[in-house]
């Protein structure tokens, strides 16, 4: 497979950090996250493939699209010279959850933002429609921010970069290979072995019911006055809820700033994954 486009920022020095977006974001969505932690991480942050500056995805690739997006980010993985902190959104944080479970001994922590609840292998018809219709609405990004800043309560920074990236998704995956999978779902965070931090809004169709959850990995914050962009409406909140629990986590593991090189793995893929993907390009 081809490559992923990476961006990168912080500190090349500091521990790995991986940023997995959601649907029609790219590696760039993230300006006020990056912002905020400045220097403290060494931030890979892809654009998942279909989306920005990464490769369309193949004819054979839509027909499986959730492994090749699973297969990207854990070569991305793979690439590390350590373990890394996988931070996801939506799509972002499904992929994330399952490359922490293929690759757990690479995975230092998880954080999900409300992530996508997958409900099979069949496109939802009204939802592909919905997405189509919303970007075939955002071509002239610029058009959209100002009624954005009026709407909601995101910052500019975060509204700019939300809109510039919506007339770079691949509209063939949206029309085709927009589905997630295996329906499986409060089992997956059963079966996590890394420490997992939930970030959800008050009022979610996708997160995991509480009741099901039976993992003391796994913990779970309520932000209030958010919807599904968690981060972008209450980012103070957002912030403060990852970082303690990165903190705590890497407090945990008996971190004292260097981090050990991640013992090797096998190099075995889901199977319908087909070939791992090649070692990504990494871009500024």
């Amino acid at each position: 497979m081809q490559p992923l486009t990476i961006h990168r920022y912080g500190d090349p020095g500091a521990a790995p950090l991986v940023l997995v977006h959601g649907l029609t974001d790219a590696g760039t969505a993230w300006p006020s996250l990056i912002r905020h932690w400045g220097d403290r991480w060494d931030v890979h942050a892809p654009d998942l493939r279909g989306h920005g500056l990464s490769p369309r995805f193949t004819e054979d690739e839509l027909a499986v699209a959730p492994d090749v997006m699973l297969a990207d980010v854990v070569a991305l993985l793979d690439s590390m010279p350590v373990p890394a902190v996988l931070v996801g959104h939506s799509l972002g944080g499904l992929l994330a959850l399952r490359a922490a479970l293929v690759r757990p001994g690479l995975v230092r922590a998880l954080a999900g933002e409300d992530p996508a609840k997958p409900a099979g292998n069949t496109p939802d018809a009204a939802f592909v429609a919905s997405q189509e219709a919303f970007l075939d609405s955002m071509t002239d990004p610029a058009e959209h921010v100002e009624r954005m800043l009026t709407e909601t309560s995101w910052s500019r920074d975060e509204v700019e970069a939300w809109a510039a990236c919506k007339p770079l998704v691949d509209r063939e995956y949206v029309r085709r290979g927009l589905f997630l999978g295996d329906p499986a779902w409060e089992e997956l965070f059963n079966r996590l072995t890394v420490p997992t931090l939930l970030v959800v809004p008050p009022t979610s169709d996708m997160a995991p019911r509480p009741a099901d959850l039976h993992n003391d990995l796994v913990t779970t914050v309520v932000v209030p006055d958010s919807g599904h962009c968690v981060r972008r409406d209450q980012p103070a909140r957002y912030h403060e809820a990852v970082d303690d629990f990165l903190a705590q986590a890497w407090a945990r593991q008996g971190h004292s700033g260097d981090l050990k090189r991640a013992e090797p793995v096998g190099s075995e893929l889901l199977d319908r994954a087909g070939e791992r993907g090649r070692e990504p390009t990494h871009r500024a």
